[in-house]
């Protein structure tokens, strides 16, 4: 039996020099955030998937957030600008004598999905080129590919080229490309400038291939998943694309999305099975929900963990490590930030709980908060099991409550309460009878006064 032969190494190169100016934006194009990821942490995360040798992401000059962000993978600044081939020259020295497949992507691309890229790169195998295509129902912008009876591509077309009948072609450039590493550079050595914009066009990489002998692959791609963004609205129409993916794996999961269209999610949102989603429910990043979770209806949760058989909302806002042991309760309108819940604690209404430890069985009735805050450092509250904790109390970090304590209604506790202690910590209520009854006449008789003097002056 012969042996299969060892897989080619692999390298990305992810272009992202673009300075997106119909953004209209302060921050680089390739940083803003669709399902709270950037477009350029998208692909890089389809390329890890793939356990590359190395990524490389090429820039443009005073770009340094972008390094920032993708660290640490290598970046390289493309100087000038002078065109996609010029990008990726950007990149040779960076690759090196690299003689495995190269992965060449569009950074602002952001939905290509690492299944993709491993058949764009199988479409390589035979020649060592490939160019990633989509079937789209408007192809205006697009450079056409002319393919042959052997659906290879023998041209790419850039749009403003195309003759009458070219321009019906409804098989568009994805613009990425996977290229055999020990060709790539002595292709791209010999695309010229010849074109409007006197810039040298990776898309050119099929000429000089095939004046080689070389033919070009081709792998067809969903048309969603080679969508470009070049201003807001073409984001916010990346943005429902993912939506609609990340929550139709949700409910093929298991999970019950009872208006999915209202449900926003975020890349690394993970579900346990049997959970209920109520409408308008938004998730942050780093929410791990585990099974039989409840989320009530205009819920905001973010960076939270939630256990088994755990109960969120309405109306409830989780954020900044929270943590929800088995049969936790959140309810309306509570907001819990920084805090773990131990099994079956609850804060059912109107509460806020920051940099708290909540024991296990302990209710923390209406209209509680902890004071977590000084003016200028937090401050963390241990509550204990079993403890109540009375409405409209407010507990002052830092300060630790006993298992068993009862906290009376109105409180304001600064001081440690003992564990199965009653802490009551409010004024004396002062009542006097009938007293209501002689303030009344007493204002009675002042307004009855004051009006017959202002009647008097208007007479007068």
């Amino acid at each position: 039996m012969c042996a299969q032969p060892a897989p080619k190494p692999l390298a990305c190169i992810i272009l992202a020099a673009g300075k997106g100016t119909r953004m209209m934006s302060d921050h680089p194009k390739i940083l803003h955030k669709i399902a709270g990821r950037s477009m350029i942490g998208h692909v890089i995360a389809a390329c890890e998937s793939l356990s590359p040798e190395k990524i490389i992401v090429v820039v443009g000059p005073d770009m340094e957030a972008v390094t920032a962000a993708v660290a640490p993978h290598k970046t390289v600044i493309q100087t000038h600008q002078k065109g996609t081939a010029d990008a990726v020259m950007a990149a040779r020295s960076a690759l090196g004598e690299f003689g495995g497949d190269v992965l060449i992507l569009i950074g602002d691309a952001p939905l290509i999905t690492s299944d993709t890229l491993v058949e764009l790169r199988r479409a390589a195998t035979a020649t060592g080129l490939a160019v990633l295509g989509m079937d789209v129902d408007d192809p205006h912008g697009y450079g056409r590919l002319i393919t042959n009876d052997e659906w290879q591509v023998t041209a790419i077309i850039e749009d403003r080229d195309c003759n009458s009948e070219q321009q019906f072609i409804t098989l568009c450039n994805a613009g990425n490309f996977c290229v055999a590493g020990d060709k790539l550079f002595g292709w791209l050595d010999k695309i010229g400038t010849d074109n409007a914009q006197n810039e040298y066009y990776l898309t050119d990489i099929v000429k000089i291939a095939a004046q080689n002998g070389a033919a070009c692959g081709l792998f067809v791609a969903p048309s969603e998943e080679a969508v470009g963004i070049n201003d807001r609205a073409q984001l916010a129409e990346a943005e429902w694309l993912m939506q609609r993916r990340l929550r139709l794996a949700a409910m093929r999961g298991g999970v019950t999305l009872i208006d999915p269209e209202t449900v926003y999610l975020s890349h690394d949102t993970t579900f346990g099975r049997d959970v209920i989603i109520e409408p308008n429910v938004f998730f942050g990043p780093k929410v791990t929900i585990a099974n039989h979770v409840v989320i009530h209806a205009f819920s905001h949760l973010e960076d939270t963990t939630a256990a088994d058989n755990v109960q969120i909302g309405p109306f409830a806002r989780l954020r900044g490590r929270v943590v929800l042991d088995e049969g936790a309760q959140i309810g309306n309108f509570v907001e819990v930030k920084k805090s773990h819940f131990h099994r079956k604690a609850k804060a059912k209404h109107l509460a806020y709980i920051g940099d708290a430890t909540v024991g296990e069985k302990t209710n923390i009735s209406a209209g509680v908060i902890t004071v977590n805050y000084d003016g200028f450092d937090k401050h963390h509250t241990t509550i204990g099991k079993n403890v109540m904790v009375g409405c409209d109390s407010t507990l002052v970090a830092p300060v630790t409550i006993g298992d068993g304590a009862y906290i009376a209604a109105g409180s304001a506790i600064t001081k440690n309460v003992a564990a199965d202690s009653l802490a009551v910590a409010r004024n004396r209520a002062i009542i006097r009878e009938g007293w209501a009854v002689a303030y009344r006449a007493k204002k009675g008789r002042e307004k009855s006064g004051g009006d017959k003097a202002e009647k008097a002056e208007d007479q007068g």
